[in-house]
């Protein structure tokens, strides 16, 4: 364990937009990085955005309990556009990330994306800036600090470390990319002028030249990333998987005997391209009318998705669970038969690892993954012996293992896999290399 002979533990300071009460994937990285941290004798301080004036999709108050009292978290006023997007769209809620929320089909919608990605690069939330970058002086100014941790997305918030990168040379610039930037998969859709691509590219070349570290999740990104510079050492770059929390896990499985229900949790769009899937279950349900199956996403779900469930006729069986606390994700996957997640059908999705993926590794439930085969999900969903990966477009292979589910659900209605090896996946095994990291 990192820093266990030193006279005192390591200070290390935190970027983090996303924080309690902001709910969601975005939040869970860091927020779990903090908590495990004290354990190897690293104390962080979180620079945040005031809660009151933040831009959050959703809202998680439960989250705030894995916040350790030890820890101080410093919040600072911003500047963001969202108040004006909400008067030009009409809409309440604030963009998802992945656009589940929004008819980009709409004139006004595109008419924001574009504003959003020409006016504000990298991203609307560049307003925090100036304000995290003041509070990080006073603290940097005032203790002694071994490093600093930008998380992004929103990656404006890398920005802030190449500011102080400048400004304190001595301080470690730890850059942790929860996900790719100009390679993300919806970067289309805010339909860049070329100029901006063009300060966008040069901003994350800046970033991943710059950070003294980057955390990536996947394989598959770290490879993007090197080949973006050839000043790029890679062994700077550190492939640091999301995970899950073993003390998140407190409910036992409890897989219902009476309903065959396959759950999704989490934000889906239609660039998941999950339809083919969508008529194999409605084929398999048709050939055993007497298994009551049940298909249930839990989270934010597009319009073109539900219309797509219903063009597959299986509307009937499907529920839908608006968004839930972080813990009752947790309950709805141990009360599932079957999970299934789906990858975005888009350029470069080898490298999407969805956080999710190792929460249902820690379910010891099935998977039924629909996405690319041969991509970084794909491999450890293998190795784990923890269910399989099927193309958007292999229909007759999702049927063949929807049939043989069926038929064994008629035998046991328990399809639980006995346990696999997924606990280097835990955050805490996942944290203890982040602080070997900070020590190096």
């Amino acid at each position: 364990m990192a820093n266990q002979n030193t006279s005192k533990p390591s200070n290390v300071l935190f970027f983090s937009y996303y924080w309690p009460p902001s709910g969601g994937a975005g939040v869970q990285r860091c927020l779990k990085f903090v908590k495990h941290l004290p354990e190897f004798e690293v104390n962080p301080t979180v620079i945040t955005v005031d809660e009151k004036k933040g831009a959050y999709p959703v809202l998680d108050h439960s989250l705030s309990a894995d916040i350790p009292a030890s820890v101080r978290v410093i919040r600072t006023n911003t500047s963001e556009p969202f108040e004006f997007y909400k008067k030009l769209t009409g809409k309440k809620e604030i963009p998802y990330g992945g656009f589940a929320n929004q008819n980009n089909q709409s004139l006004v919608q595109k008419a924001f994306n574009f504003i959003r990605g020409n006016l504000f690069i990298p991203d609307a939330r560049v307003g925090w800036n100036r304000y995290a970058v003041s509070a990080a002086k006073k603290v940097l100014q005032a203790e002694p600090f071994a490093a600093f941790v930008t998380t992004s997305p929103p990656h404006s918030t890398q920005l802030i470390g190449l500011k102080l990168k400048k400004l304190f040379p001595a301080v470690k610039w730890i850059a942790d990319l929860r996900d790719p930037w100009t390679d993300i998969y919806y970067y289309k859709e805010l339909n860049h002028t070329t100029l901006a691509k063009q300060i966008d590219a040069r901003y994350e070349k800046a970033v991943i030249e710059g950070a003294d570290a980057i955390l990536v999740t996947s394989a598959d990104t770290k490879r993007l990333l090197v080949a973006k510079s050839t000043l790029i050492d890679s062994t700077k770059i550190h492939v640091l998987p999301n995970g899950y929390d073993e003390e998140d896990f407190v409910y036992p499985s409890d897989p219902p005997k009476d309903i065959f229900c396959i759950t999704y949790t989490g934000t889906i769009s239609e660039t998941y391209n999950i339809e083919l899937f969508l008529k194999a279950l409605a084929d398999v349900a048709n050939r055993y009318p007497q298994i009551p199956f049940r298909l249930r996403f839990v989270g934010k779900i597009s319009e073109t998705v539900r219309q797509q469930v219903q063009k597959a006729g299986i509307d009937p069986i499907t529920e839908l669970v608006s968004f839930v606390p972080h813990h009752e994700s947790i309950r709805y996957l141990m009360s599932a038969t079957v999970l299934l997640m789906g990858i975005p059908d888009v350029i470069n999705n080898f490298c999407i690892l969805p956080g999710k993926l190792f929460e249902y590794l820690a379910s010891n439930k099935p998977i039924i993954c629909i996405g690319p085969l041969d991509s970084d999900a794909d491999r450890i969903i293998d190795e784990c012996g923890a269910g399989r990966v099927f193309h958007y477009t292999g229909y007759n292979k999702m049927v063949d293992y929807l049939d043989q589910m069926a038929r064994n659900w008629k035998i046991n209605p328990n399809l639980d896999l006995p346990m696999v090896d997924y606990h280097r996946y835990s955050r805490r095994a996942l944290t203890g290399k982040l602080a070997e990291i900070i020590a190096s």
